[in-house]
């Protein structure tokens, strides 16, 4: 079968941002599992799902998300607790973004879209990066209850993810980069405004949130373009399997760096303390295999893999699809085309720096 235009566009975010290792990563995603020295690397659905729920991780390890979470406020944060202070705080983020959280928030995000949105109306065109980026800073303001200006906490947030990333990946360090992290993590956390015990906390959150959304949106909105998927998106039924099969392949945080605790297994492979674990969500969830299908989707368990799995998936799933939904309902009467595009080389994740459209009706 024919490539899509989709894929093909899609695929650029990857060779544009991190080459080296997504070439790596595409010439072992053969094998479920691969070992390279201490580093194992994490492809298959079910390696992937032993990983996650079966193998000890560390929080604290300074390549992780963990480790991330200390630099940015210390103790105390959901990325680098272990056992019932884990379980204690993911619950009660869980509770803060479930239906009723995610209600409260919404009008939010839509007044950014029905703002942003509207040039499309009289032919004009829209940046679909900006207001992701708008959308996802006015939420997290209003999530944290912050006095921080909404697009300036975006960039911050977004400048912190890109010097994290280039901590944690494979790949030589260039000169003056740690510091690069800590002053990134200063402007953010000094941003917030909100008290001195939740600044780590909301730092965090706010990196998390901001990063996987301005990865997320324009990227989905583009392969919908490209493919001309916008007919699920005109109903709510067709539209929630079409927001499950976008998130799907695009797979916003499409590796996560993580470090073993304790032995454990991943599909049968020995996992040792100590070992770097490179769990490849996209591959995991057979993004690589199978484009958005409405008619044929993927079960829902495999689609699931891009927000984790366990006690490891992300509480901000609901939020996520819920704020892509409504961009797409928001968009879908205008047809729109993607008219220019551009890579964002510097991103923590995947994406574009740029992805401008224009409505055809």
């Amino acid at each position: 079968m024919p490539e899509s235009v989709g894929r093909r566009r899609d695929r650029r975010v990857y060779l544009g941002s991190h080459p080296v290792l997504f070439a790596l990563l595409a010439a072992t995603r053969r094998w479920p599992v691969r070992r390279w020295g201490r580093t194992v690397l994490v492809h298959g659905t079910q390696a992937y799902q032993d990983t996650l729920t079966r193998v000890p991780l560390d929080r604290r390890a300074g390549t992780t998300t963990g480790g991330t979470a200390q630099r940015l406020g210390g103790s105390r944060l959901l990325f680098d607790e272990d056992g019932a202070g884990h379980r204690d705080s993911r619950r009660a983020l869980v509770d803060t973004l479930g239906s009723a959280g995610v209600a409260r928030l919404r009008p939010v995000w839509t007044a950014v879209l029905a703002e942003r949105l509207a040039p499309l109306a009289t032919g004009g065109t829209v940046d679909l990066v900006r207001v992701a980026a708008e959308l996802a800073g006015a939420t997290t303001v209003a999530l944290l209850g912050s006095t921080a200006d909404p697009v300036g906490l975006a960039a911050a947030a977004r400048r912190v993810a890109a010097t994290a990333a280039a901590e944690q990946l494979p790949g030589l360090r260039r000169p003056g980069q740690r510091r690069a992290a800590r002053a990134a993590a200063g402007e953010l956390t000094a941003l917030l405004g909100v008290p001195a015990d939740e600044v780590g906390r909301a730092a965090m959150l706010a990196v998390a949130a901001v990063n996987t959304t301005v990865a997320a949106i324009p990227r989905c909105v583009a392969w919908c373009a490209d493919d001309r998927l916008w007919n699920a998106a005109d109903t709510d039924d067709s539209r929630e399997v079409l927001v499950n099969e976008l998130l799907r392949v695009t797979a916003p945080s499409p590796l996560l760096p993580r470090v073993a605790a304790a032995e454990g297994s991943a599909d049968g492979c020995p996992v040792r303390a100590g070992d770097r674990l490179l769990l490849v969500a996209r591959h995991a969830a057979q993004a690589h295999r199978q484009g958005p299908d409405c008619a044929a989707p993927a079960p829902p368990k495999v689609a699931q893999l891009v927000f984790g799995a366990g006690g490891h998936a992300c509480p901000g799933a609901r939020l996520a699809r819920v704020q892509l939904a409504d961009t797409l309902a928001a968009l879908a009467p205008y047809r729109p085309v993607v008219v220019r595009s551009r890579v964002d080389r510097r991103a923590g994740l995947p994406g574009w720096a740029e992805l401008t459209v224009r409505g055809t009706t």
